[in-house]
């Protein structure tokens, strides 16, 4: 038998565009460092491939702004439903913050 946990598999998801985003910024700075580099260069051949690289940066770059706009309606929906829940369980949420306010003070106190 498996379990599921929806908000696990959502972290999980957010977890993974948050480095592929983080690699493709990675990967959009290093091409642009090469185009730099690459500037002086004359050769047909090289010219070539400098504008096919510059099309697929400007593909990334749209790429790049679509999962960070992902990334904040996620972040929103989860805030809306953590919202949710603490106004239906007002009680409930107050001592589970007690509760971790407390544990937290313990651990610092003891150091």
């Amino acid at each position: 038998m498996e379990t599921f946990f929806e908000n696990m598999a959502q972290a999980q998801g957010a977890l993974a565009r948050q480095r592929v985003l983080a690699d493709m910024k990675s990967l959009a700075q290093s091409s642009e460092h090469l185009l730099k580099a690459t500037a002086d260069d004359v050769n047909a051949k090289v010219k070539d491939a400098r504008d096919r690289v510059i099309a697929a940066l400007d593909r990334s770059r749209i790429l790049c702004e679509h999962l960070q706009q992902d990334t904040a309606a996620a972040a929103r929906a989860a805030a809306t439903k953590a919202d949710t829940t603490v106004r239906a369980h007002p009680y409930e949420s107050m001592g589970v913050a007690f509760g971790v306010g407390l544990l937290i003070g313990v651990l610092v106190a003891r150091r």
